[in-house]
């Protein structure tokens, strides 16, 4: 008896994995430029000089990761060969959700011999993490590059980027020499830093602009050359892509997605090449997704009151002032089994928050003297999805 997979016997996709987001390319297209401060920057470490400091910047999706990664390769491959160059240890950490003496203590963990025993997560502080990545990094010795991706997420940055750089300078270390790169999705990040801090890190500023349609459309022919068999894709459904991500965000990741998606839409519809209908379904199947996560991002009161005001929509009961909505605010809390909250300050609170996000129109009200002045909400988006969301989020 055949199985539920058994008439499955050809795909447009001869190597999907080129349109994941983990996928590494080989060569790095359209950051030409980048790439070329990069190479200077990083120079020193061919002769066995300090490591400058590197800080890149620029919205996500715009290759700093990708175009770091492959430097570093590079690099540590050149040093292989140059004799005035000291071994290189890169070290990779993702700063998102961790505090200074977890990062810390994943990098003496990684730095211990095999045998040795773990630094504790518990019982020391963060100048204790410090103190003992030091005589690790001493002990191991060469040259070290930190990469601290999404930097700007980090509470503690200041005693990070203070201590790290200045490790050898103020005698902590004497056989190792360190460098920081540091990658930012916020332009204005320097600018949060404390005066000290940036005395010392003394970086390399390195800022990655959104593609236009033309780097874009290089970027997605390189890519669908390599996803789909052949004839598997049209030159049209390529510029279309481009195009769609060019006018939003200039985003290269949000282009390969489209690609991605609309092979995927072509794939179920039984088509054996991907045209540009396929792109404007995936453009709607990817908008929604990337909605749906935003959603998903919010705390559980947030996303109560962003589903309240879909359910007045929904009745045509927008826009409303606070007061209204948080009648049905505690409803929607209480049908999730959750104790609403009780204070309309709070409720106002989020609704503030989902404004500046974008979620939520504001329109301020003046009624003179008598009447004062207030707020009144309502969706910028679809009801429809924002329940269905919700539901699934839920469910």
């Amino acid at each position: 008896m055949p199985g539920p997979f058994t008439d499955i016997t050809d795909t447009i996709f001869s190597n999907k994995e080129v349109l994941n987001e983990s996928y590494q390319p080989e060569a790095i297209l359209k950051r030409e430029q980048e790439i070329e401060e990069y190479r200077y920057a990083l120079q020193d470490v061919l002769f066995g000089r300090d490591p400058e400091n590197v800080m890149l910047y620029g919205k996500a999706g715009l290759g700093k990761t990708a175009v770091t990664t492959y430097m570093m390769d590079a690099l540590n491959d050149e040093v292989q060969s140059r004799d005035e160059a000291d071994d290189l240890h890169i070290h990779n950490v993702n700063c998102n959700s961790k505090t200074l003496f977890m990062i810390i203590r994943v990098l003496v963990n990684k730095l211990l011999p095999q045998d040795a025993s773990q630094f504790p997560k518990r019982g020391l502080g963060t100048g204790d993490a410090f103190e003992e990545l030091y005589q690790q990094l001493d002990r191991v010795g060469g040259t070290h590059l930190f990469v601290f991706d999404e930097i700007d997420h980090l509470d503690e940055v200041d005693t990070l980027l203070y201590e790290l750089p200045r490790a050898r300078s103020n005698g902590h270390l004497t056989d190792a020499r360190v460098g920081i790169i540091g990658i930012s999705n916020n332009y204005t990040f320097r600018k949060t830093l404390s005066p000290k801090v940036k005395d010392t890190l003394m970086e390399n500023e390195i800022s990655f602009s959104p593609y236009d349609a033309t780097e874009l459309k290089a970027i997605l022919k390189d890519r669908a050359e390599q996803a789909f068999v052949e004839d598997g894709w049209e030159q049209s459904a390529v510029g279309m892509a481009s195009a769609i991500s060019a006018q939003d965000m200039g985003n290269a990741r949000q282009a390969i997605d489209l690609l991605r998606v609309g092979g995927e839409v072509a794939e179920r519809a039984g088509d054996s090449c991907v045209i540009d209908d396929h792109i404007e379904t995936a453009r709607e199947l990817v908008q929604r997704g990337r909605l749906a996560n935003r959603i998903r991002d919010q705390t559980d009161h947030s996303q109560y009151v962003l589903e309240t005001i879909a359910r007045l929509e929904k009745r045509d009961d927008t826009p409303a002032r606070s007061k209204e909505i948080r009648e049905t605010y505690e409803q929607v809390a209480e049908s999730w089994a959750t104790t609403p909250l009780t204070s309309l300050k709070s409720i106002q609170d989020h609704l503030a928050d989902l404004h500046m996000l974008g979620f939520l129109q504001r329109d301020k009200r003046n009624q003179g003297r008598s009447g004062g002045q207030y707020f009144e909400y309502q969706l910028d988006l679809d009801p429809e999805l924002v329940i269905e969301t919700r539901e699934k989020i839920e469910g």
